[in-house]
């Protein structure tokens, strides 16, 4: 029997891949902040991943079962739309230990789970190697902060023969994406600066987010990427090509554009 862990596991992508797991015959420890129901062959753990002690309980509940990961994989994560000047200070600390130090601590407190030939995915995002947006600065942030922290994991932990890898996901059919469109709706509503920039920029979201695919195809390219001998660190998934086209036009010209269609 070979063990994963999967942290965000009550959301859509993560609900999607511990069932995909299942079905290839792993064991799964699914950490969800929320105490998810109880499955064959699948551990539910409650789990704040912000709180570190709370991490460390987890694996000690984990080592009374095994004590060997053959994966570690992060959906734990929290999308946000606001703009850098209005967001409230706890908000931003708040993504920032959601997004980034969740991972931080699930990787370092499994870490002696882990052997050679294990993996860590992590899900960062498509807009992680993209310049930020207007609004979706604070996400694209932590994401990008993200995916450069996986890349420094992997330069480290590669040394001890365990893989890491991101899979960078543009727009999946689940829960946060219905998140998504509400934090917009609040955006719209609160803000001070950018009403009319906010209501332009709705339009362009709500056309990217019809593009969107279903978290069953998620798992499907996690698994497979689990599954290779010797994955790349990267691989990309429903990318959209417009955000993809607007980030390699020189600084200027982005600026020039987004002012253009947001003013």
């Amino acid at each position: 029997m070979r063990y994963v862990l999967v942290t965000g596991a009550g959301g859509g992508m993560g609900r999607a891949t511990v069932r995909a797991l299942c079905r290839q015959g792993f064991f799964v420890f699914a950490l969800d902040k929320k105490a998810l129901p109880e499955e064959e062959n699948v551990m539910p753990l409650a789990v704040d991943v912000t709180e570190e002690e709370d991490v460390i309980r987890a694996f000690r509940k984990v080592r009374e079962v095994t004590d060997s990961l053959y994966a570690i994989v992060h959906y734990a994560g929290i999308y946000a739309l606001d703009s850098l000047v209005e967001i409230e200070s706890e908000a931003f600390e708040r993504i920032f230990r959601i997004n980034l130090f969740g991972a931080y601590y699930v990787n370092k407190t499994f870490l002696p789970m882990l052997k050679p030939g294990s993996r860590i995915l992590i899900t960062t995002s498509e807009l992680a190697p993209l310049d930020p947006l207007p609004f979706t600065g604070i996400y694209a942030v932590t994401k990008a902060a993200l995916d450069k922290y996986a890349y420094a994991l992997r330069m480290e932990l590669q040394l001890l023969g365990i893989r890491v890898s991101v899979l960078r996901a543009g727009a999946v059919r689940t829960d946060m994406l219905g998140a998504s469109t509400d934090a917009l709706t609040r955006f719209c509503e609160k803000t001070e600066l950018y009403r009319y920039n906010a209501a332009r920029f709705r339009q362009i979201v709500d056309r990217v987010e019809a593009r969107s695919i279903s978290p069953e195809k998620l798992a499907e390219k996690s698994l497979s990427i689990l599954s290779k001998r010797s994955p790349a660190f990267s691989y990309a998934l429903n990318r959209n090509p417009l955000l993809r086209l607007l980030s390699c036009l020189p600084k200027s010209w982005q600026c020039a554009i987004i002012r253009r269609i947001l003013r």
